[in-house]
């Protein structure tokens, strides 16, 4: 089969390029979706090294033939090795990766930068990938309620905020909210400026003719959703770049078996670079072709060159088991800690329960929901002594938000900031000055909360509940639905369901409902955490 025979040829290119793995791997191809991972033929043991890679061997801007006329272009980091890796595609077989690209999918579908603004809007909505501005939403729904249901009563709600129910008639106000979206589409029209402002220049004053149609617009994302899912980051001369064989290995969170390592004889001691290998696209994990009989197969000793010892070497990258692995098993890397929205924003996958998900609730929405309880003069003031105590190198109020840990823990900052809206007037006003007296250090003012007194400064993390008096717990829960609002009618239930009868094939769907269900259920954890008793 096609996919075989690429994976044949990938093998011998590794090989003339020096790169040697273990006869204890197995690099599986799933013929349903052609996806590859790593299998272990044996018993694999920590410490067992199971790759070594050279550096010269990667595809970077300083290894790639297109480096002089990038640097000449003053062209750098991503940019750079999109158009090193476009520049080495459009020259095919006399690509010295001609063998390592041919085994690449042409991009990564499963990354959102390359959806359809429809499937943003529709799979993505509510999620932290597509937030809308909650006072914008507030001042439509209004608008929408006064013109139009006082006189249409019978106008479906959903119409108003579930875009596939959008038509023509709609009003232009309602256009405008769908239209207002952050993070992918944001990106997706920067990386398109970025094509025509560098790319097309960079084709069109090229020392050399350089065939536009390999450096297209398309070609440019499908580039950029490559890099993103697969580079890593090599050393200081490098920089980052493609790493043939490594960028096989799938992610797992917090349970990686190999370690990346980085060895140099400039260097003394080994230069780890773990932590920064965050580069894999999703793969299915079933699937098993190219068999080979387990029990002809040793188990991988510390080199395994021909003549039993490591060839020697300058500058290699070495792969290192970090945990023992069963026979059958897949052999995982890590991209590192992140939550979903991350993963599925970078690598097109997400991971279910997920401990480093979170939801980020937006200084807007609070200041929605002060206004809704006190005049605009109360909460700008209050607003402001916050931001003095603890943001004052801060000017601008879209920077901000606030995060809901996966235990659906809000972060301490915010409950000062309740707290202190919160406040009676007299308490407050006996605060301001306390604060403006103490030079604006809250370390040593005391606030009398229900006869209790609290030192604002003192409170951290650990101890951040005495400030949950019975008004903050209300002013999250009144967050919380808010937020949830954003996720359209649709209820967690029926994403739920959704999820459970999404078909195998349906990437895109199946991790976009990983995503909103993840980001639902912190919310959830986030009522419970503010209805428990104190």
């Amino acid at each position: 089969m096609a996919s075989t025979r690429r994976m044949r040829a990938f093998k011998r290119w590794m090989k003339c390029q020096s790169i040697e793995y273990s006869d204890a791997l197995d690099l599986v191809i799933q013929q349903e979706d052609l996806q590859i991972w790593v299998k272990a033929l044996c018993d694999l043991h920590d410490g067992d090294l199971i790759a070594t890679i050279p550096k010269h061997s990667c595809l970077t801007v300083k290894s790639s033939a297109a480096c002089p006329l990038i640097q000449d272009f003053c062209l750098e980091g991503y940019m750079a090795l999109s158009v090193a890796l476009m520049y080495e595609k459009s020259l095919g077989q006399r690509s010295p990766w001609f063998g390592y690209l041919q085994l690449l999918p042409d991009c990564n579908p499963e990354v959102p930068l390359l959806w359809s603004i429809d499937e943003i809007d529709q799979l993505l909505l509510g999620t932290e990938l597509h937030k809308v501005s909650f006072h914008l939403f507030v001042e439509i729904l209004r608008v929408y309620l006064n013109l139009i249901l006082i006189r249409n009563p019978f106008v479906h709600l959903k119409s108003l905020i579930d875009p596939s129910c959008h038509s023509d008639s709609s009003p232009q106000f309602l256009i405008t909210w769908y239209m207002y979206r952050q993070t992918v589409k944001e990106d997706k029209a920067l990386v398109y400026k970025d094509w025509k402002a560098c790319i097309v220049p960079f084709v069109e004053s090229a020392p050399i003719k350089l065939d536009p149609n390999d450096f297209g617009v398309e070609q440019y994302f499908a580039a950029k959703s490559l890099i993103s899912s697969r580079s890593f980051q090599i050393d200081e001369h490098y920089g980052f770049g493609m790493v043939p064989l490594a960028d096989l290995f799938n992610h797992k969170t917090d349970a990686e078996d190999v370690h990346f390592t980085s060895v140099s004889s400039h260097s003394e001691s080994d230069d780890d670079t773990d932590e920064n290998m965050e580069n894999q696209v999703d793969n299915d994990l079933d699937g098993d072709l190219l068999r080979q009989n387990e029990s002809d197969i040793a188990s991988p000793k510390r080199s395994f060159s021909a003549d039993g010892a490591c060839s020697p070497t300058t500058e290699i990258l070495e792969m290192i088991l970090v945990r023992d692995v069963k026979a059958g098993a897949e052999v995982f890397n890590t991209y590192g800690s992140m939550g979903n929205a991350a993963l599925l924003h970078r690598y097109g996958f997400t991971e279910p329960d997920n401990p480093y998900d979170i939801v980020n609730i937006d200084l807007e929405l609070v200041l929605q929901w002060s206004s809704s309880q006190f005049s605009s003069r109360y909460t700008r003031s209050r607003l402001s002594l916050w931001r003095r105590l603890y943001h004052p190198e801060l000017s601008s109020l879209q920077t901000e938000y606030f995060e809901i840990s996966y235990d659906g823990e809000p972060e301490v900052e915010l409950l000062k900031l309740i707290f202190i809206m919160l406040l009676p007037e007299k308490t407050y006003n006996e605060f301001y000055l306390a604060v403006s007296t103490a030079q604006n250090s809250d370390k040593s003012i005391t606030v009398i909360s229900n006869k209790e007194r609290i030192i604002l400064g003192e409170v951290s993390e650990w101890n951040k509940k005495v400030l949950l008096t019975e008004g903050v717990r209300g002013a999250l829960l009144s967050l919380a639905d808010s937020r949830e609002i954003c996720y359209g009618l649709r209820s967690m239930e029926e994403d739920v369901e959704a999820l459970e009868k999404c078909p195998v094939r349906e990437k895109k769907l199946h991790h976009s409902l990983v995503l909103r269900i993840s980001e639902r259920r912190i919310l959830e954890k986030l009522r419970t955490y503010a209805s428990a008793k104190k």
